[in-house]
């Protein structure tokens, strides 16, 4: 996570903001318990149903000026800040492929795509 912290503010603050919470990329923290209200805030903790799409979706698509240039083990990091910013994971947490997959998001059972 402490690795994650460092690529984090060096690769994605630009665009997600400092603490994930505001920039000219989608939000990535906070709006827990917004899912049900009129203004719904989708973030990774309030929606996204598992850890896994995370990591992939950063794997496949960011930075988004340069997709696919972190290493996994950066991917796992950011992952683990990602998570941590959302109150998901401990401070010390560190991602591997095992750990990952054991994570239950806020979300999980609750899922619903948004439809327009």
């Amino acid at each position: 996570m402490a690795q994650g912290q460092v690529i984090y503010a060096a690769r994605c603050a630009a665009c997600h903001g400092t603490n994930g919470e505001k920039g000219i990329g989608p939000r990535l923290a906070g709006g827990q318990g917004t899912l049900a209200s009129k203004a719904p805030v989708l973030t990774v903790g309030s929606y996204w149903p598992y850890a896994t799409t995370l990591y992939d979706y950063i794997h496949r698509a960011m930075p988004l000026d340069s997709p696919q240039s972190l290493t996994p083990d950066e991917v796992y990091a950011v992952t683990a800040y990602t998570l941590h910013l959302n109150g998901i994971v401990k401070a010390d947490a560190v991602l591997d492929a095992t750990s990952l997959a054991g994570i239950k998001m806020p979300n999980r059972d609750g899922f619903k795509p948004v439809l327009e």
